[in-house]
């Protein structure tokens, strides 16, 4: 029989008022809730409930893991900061990677992912394509300096992750790999209840051109996103960008003067046009200082991510160099541009003949300043961030916008680090080859918090039944009675031998503050028995999501409970589980 979790044991000290510091909804719910404790800044520590949560989502993405045939190790969290110098990451990784020096004056690091462990652990222990593919995961407690630490569990210095690594000997290979992952990846955040989107990322830190980001949809969610009815969907950042810029169109270039306007939006107002009639300019340099020029249209922005990789160590000028350039902050256009700078304009922008830019002289811009005859443009390329409204790549429709929460990522890393590390295989053709690599994460606490996310109202938190603390709630409105507890008693016992997992509250508490409770923890299912309702035969039994409530006889409530178990045991394997009461209350 499962245990029977009583409220008058449960360490689950809740709070009345909201967390001063707690600045989005997970973090003020789990910390009223007793879930968690911050210990200090992006630290916290879960308490019995949250814990409970915690490690449901964890057995969800263990069976699901172990489903697709990968394998569980565990590897140590501290590791040698020279294995991240051989595969080079030791200084691209930044002020995020934690780091140490042991007693022995060796310099450590506190892994916040561990590409470059694994890479050394197999790369003595695979030898022969016959023993590939592999795919090995750990779940373990990672570690991020972050610079300001927010969002409570989103972004916080120490948090749970399942991280995964495959090894390959061919791409088709790796291909089958991240394509079950991303199987098994939908059906965690399925099972954990989250509604997400599958979109087309930026390989990050970790690096891999082909990759792709589980994201929960939610207001509080740190990344835009955007999406269409064709399927289609991508992180802002990583997104193609096909702006639709507008065309003003007049007779011939024409210079007029813009007193005290420097920016898109003065220049739109000032000429009552769209700012997407017009076409933002920026300057930089390369890694070798040489003067590059970029265009966008006004309404969007510069995505760096993008700039970065076709321009290598791109800078932007500082209001000094641009001076030193003979450039006009405010007021810069492809028209006579200093001799031998860079231009390269955004692949949205072909579509418009005459543009709308800077004079390259303060005070004045051009109007209709005509592509290919008052000025050249040298490379089209995309240079802008997506955002909602752009044409879709896949069928062309406008796009729509959204922002998500990242629960998961999967990458097609390639040879990045097993060439650099120096980690082979022997192929068919006896020749040495370097592992085609994939890795696989999920965060599991920043997926507890994206439920959380989803999943509450104004009273409080409302759990799948998946990853519940526990499935039902007995809430006896009398205790040390000789009536209304021992019925309670018996439901819960009752019920735990059916199979659920049942706290009681058996607090001395008044009415009132049990249902308070049991609301903001987010019990799905709340039975109150009190003796009004025992003198009918009768207890009532609410549903925390929907808030119905539903009088049942008692001489019902086993076989009614019983219908409702096997259907959530049916459920729960491919879903939230959340209907499996639903057809009582029918």
């Amino acid at each position: 029989m499962t245990q029977i979790l009583r409220m008058s044991n449960l360490y689950a000290p809740t709070l009345k008022e909201d967390p001063s510091d707690a600045d989005i909804d997970s973090a003020r719910l789990l910390l009223r809730a007793g879930m968690l404790r911050k210990a200090a800044s992006g630290l916290y520590t879960f308490l019995p409930l949250g814990f409970r949560v915690l490690k449901k989502i964890e057995n969800i993405v263990r069976e699901e893991m172990d489903a697709s045939g990968a394998q569980e190790i565990l590897m140590p969290v501290l590791q040698p900061a020279e294995l991240w110098e051989e595969s080079g990451r030791l200084n691209d990784y930044g002020p995020e990677l934690m780091r140490l020096v042991d007693r022995h004056n060796r310099e450590m690091c506190l892994g916040p992912t561990h590409e470059e462990i694994i890479v050394a652990l197999v790369r003595n222990e695979l030898r022969s394509y016959k023993e590939l593919p592999q795919n090995l995961y750990q779940i373990q407690t990672k570690y991020r300096d972050e610079i300001r630490p927010r969002f409570g569990l989103l972004r916080s210095r120490e948090f749970v992750m399942k991280d995964a690594y495959s090894f390959n000997a061919t791409q088709e290979s790796l291909q089958e790999t991240y394509d079950e992952m991303g199987r098994a990846y939908g059906a965690i955040c399925e099972r954990c209840g989250l509604d997400y989107r599958e979109v087309e990322a930026d390989g990050g830190q970790i690096g891999g051109k082909v990759t792709t980001e589980f994201m929960a949809l939610a207001e509080s969610g740190e990344a835009d996103l955007v999406y269409c009815s064709c399927g289609y969907a991508a992180d802002a950042e990583a997104g193609a960008c096909l702006a639709r810029p507008t065309l003003y169109e007049v007779d011939a270039m024409e210079k007029i003067a813009t007193p005290d306007v420097h920016t898109i939006a003065e220049l739109a107002a000032f000429l009552n046009i769209p700012e997407s009639s017009t076409v933002k300019a920026l300057s930089g340099k390369d890694a070798e200082g040489n003067l590059v020029c970029l265009f966008i249209p006004g309404d969007h922005e510069l995505n760096e991510l993008k700039i970065e990789g076709l321009v290598p160590g791109f800078t932007l000028l500082t209001d000094e160099e641009m001076l030193a350039f003979g450039l006009c902050k405010g007021s810069m256009g492809p028209v006579g541009l200093p001799e031998g700078a860079r231009v390269i304009a955004a692949t949205s922008l072909q579509a418009i003949p005459q543009w709308v830019v800077g004079a390259n002289e303060d005070g004045y811009h051009y109007v209709g300043a005509r592509l290919g005859e008052d000025f050249q443009v040298d490379e089209w390329a995309d240079l802008a961030t997506v955002k909602p409204g752009d044409c879709c790549p896949t069928c062309g429709l406008p796009l729509e916008g959204a922002r998500g929460i990242e629960v998961a990522q999967i990458f097609q890393l390639g040879d990045k680090y097993s060439r650099a590390m120096g980690a082979t295989f022997m192929d068919e053709d006896g020749e040495e080859k370097p592992f085609i690599m994939g890795c696989y994460g999920v965060g599991i606490s920043r997926t507890l918090a994206a439920i959380v996310e989803q999943h509450h109202d104004e009273h409080g938190i409302m759990w799948p039944l998946s990853v519940a603390p526990a499935h039902i709630c007995v809430v006896p409105l009398t205790v040390g009675d000789n009536e209304v507890q021992p019925m309670a008693e018996k439901i819960a016992k009752d019920l735990a031998e059916l199979g659920f997992e049942v706290v009681i509250d058996d607090r001395d508490e008044r009415a009132g503050v049990k249902f308070n409770d049991a609301d903001l923890i987010g019990w799905p299912v709340q039975i109150v028995v009190g003796k009004r309702g025992l003198k009918e035969g009768k207890v009532e039994m609410k549903l925390r999501r929907t808030g119905e409530k539903k009088e049942v006889a008692l001489d019902a409530l086993a076989e009614m409970m019983g219908f409702a178990r096997r259907a959530m045991r049916d459920n729960v394997l491919h879903g939230a589980g959340t209907g499996a009461f639903a057809a009582i209350f029918g």
